[in-house]
């Protein structure tokens, strides 16, 4: 869930160790925010990326490709940054739902949903062009929507209007309220941003922190 207190800006944060700036290449303010956990100096960049799925392509495979292309955009305006590209895919049965957009869409989702086990595919990739590093890892996190009625499908939606998250919930908010269990190994990866994955990825490509 985010945070009531004000977290440090990125700029008033000591540089870690390792030489290269971090640069996150997201615009989506759940992702910045998580970022901002770390106490981490970094600036947002946006990723110009067409995030329409290939034919035929698997949720999981959408979700890597997508978040090694995020960073691999940023890179190139960033060439001496440690750029980190994310995206999530929600994974019905092997069938990727997107964000909705809108209510009606929304309500879609979630009458699809309700009373079975949604896959969230989170990827999360850092490349440095300068260096020719490249790595990714992915975070599935498997969802379990209890069976919603109609009236608490209406009731959240037009509470929360999550129409920017993948699958229509957000879990840090009132969205949990719709689930009966969720299974991962990286907590903040349903958020958007796995954070041990992304640790682990920086501290691959060469920061100290």
């Amino acid at each position: 869930m985010h945070s009531s207190d004000p977290l440090p800006s990125a700029s008033l944060l000591s540089r870690p160790s390792g030489g290269r700036r971090v640069v996150l290449g997201s615009t989506s303010v759940y992702r910045r925010e998580l970022m901002q956990r770390l106490r981490l100096p970094f600036e947002v960049a946006a990723p110009d990326v067409d995030e329409t799925p290939h034919p035929g392509e698997a949720p999981e495979a959408l979700a890597r490709r997508l978040g090694l292309a995020k960073a691999r955009a940023v890179a190139r305006m960033h060439p001496e940054a440690l750029v980190i590209g994310s995206d999530q895919v929600a994974d019905l049965d092997g069938e990727a739902l997107g964000k909705p957009g809108d209510h009606a869409r929304a309500v879609t989702q979630l009458r699809r949903m309700r009373g079975r086990t949604v896959v969230f595919q989170t990827a999360v990739s850092v490349v440095c062009a300068a260096s020719a590093f490249e790595a990714s890892e992915l975070a599935a996190v498997r969802v379990r929507f209890r069976d919603l009625s109609d009236s608490e499908i209406e009731h959240y939606l037009r509470t929360e209007q999550p129409y920017d998250c993948a699958g229509s919930a957000k879990s840090e908010g009132l969205g949990i309220s719709l689930l009966e269990s969720i299974e991962n190994d990286d907590p903040t990866a349903l958020i958007g941003l796995p954070l041990i994955r992304t640790c682990r990825l920086l501290r691959a490509g060469g920061l100290v922190f």
